[in-house]
Formats: C-alpha cells, structure tokens, sequence
C-alpha cells in the first residue's frame, strides 16, 4: 500500500507515462508513413527511369515533333512528382525526428517521476526507522530507569 501522500506523484506518473506512450505510437505511425513515402518514391524513380528508357529507344527510331512534345511535358510533369515526393521524404524523416527528441524528452520526464517517487519512499523509510529506533530508544531507556528505579527501592528497605 502507497502512502496517501504519494498518490499525487503516481498519478503524475501515470499522465506521463500515457504521454511518452502517446508519442512512442505516435513515432511508429511516423515511420510507417516515413516507409510508404520511400517506397513511393523509388517506384516513380523506376517509372521515370522505365519511361526514359522506352522514350530513349524511340527517339533512336525518330518521332513526330508533336510525340516528342508529348514526352518533354509528361517528363516535366513526372520530374515534378518525383520532386514533389522527395519533399514528402524530407518531411516525413523530420517529423521522425521531432518526435524522436519529443519522446527523448517524454522518458527523461518519467525517469525524473519516478526517481522523485523513489527519493520519497527512502525518505518516507527512514523517518519511519527513525522513529521506530526512538521508540525503542524510549523504550530502553524507561526500563532501564525501571530497574533503577527497583534497585533504589531495594536499597531503601
């Protein structure tokens, strides 16, 4: 059983343990969706790639200069994705490390909680040992004044 003067701290704990949690979830959905934005990215690099390959073989084969318009916009616009997903990239990795200094911060504030808790309860201890040793101070103390105290009415009879 806790002391009651405790419970406030562990409910403390308690609020900063579900914020650390909330943030190591948090973390994970950010890598999750960190992971997606990667895969995304290298499948529009292999498709750019791909459709610069083919474009490649038939510019070597000539095309209409209309057709070749055609490639020029649509690779602008792909070019564009793909820089548009970099971005994402980008932002996704920060956001990973916001939430990485965020989390680093929530487990020092739970570490500082619980070290707290702990230098209360060894406090707590050794009041409670220091007046158990002067109850029995005490104690000793009033039987030996006992004993002298029969011993001097012995001393008088």
């Amino acid at each position: 059983m806790t002391h009651p003067t405790l419970q406030p701290l562990f409910v403390l704990l308690e609020q900063a343990e579900q914020a650390r949690d909330d943030i190591v979830a948090q973390q994970a959905r950010a890598e999750q969706a960190h992971a997606a934005a990667q895969a995304q990215q290298a499948q529009l690099h292999g498709y750019r790639q791909d459709y610069q390959q083919r474009w490649r073989q038939q510019f070597a084969q000539g095309v209409a200069i209309a057709l070749a318009n055609c490639y020029h916009d649509f690779a602008g616009r792909l070019d564009g994705v793909v820089e548009m997903q970099s971005e994402q990239v980008t932002r996704a990795a920060q956001a990973i490390e916001q939430l990485r200094e965020r989390r680093l911060a929530a487990e020092l504030r739970v570490a500082s909680v619980r070290k707290l808790i702990e230098r209360r309860e060894a406090l707590m201890r050794a009041q409670g040992e220091r007046r158990e040793q002067k109850g029995a101070d005490e104690l000793a103390s009033r039987a030996a004044w006992q004993r002298l105290q029969q011993g001097n009415v012995f001393d008088m009879a």
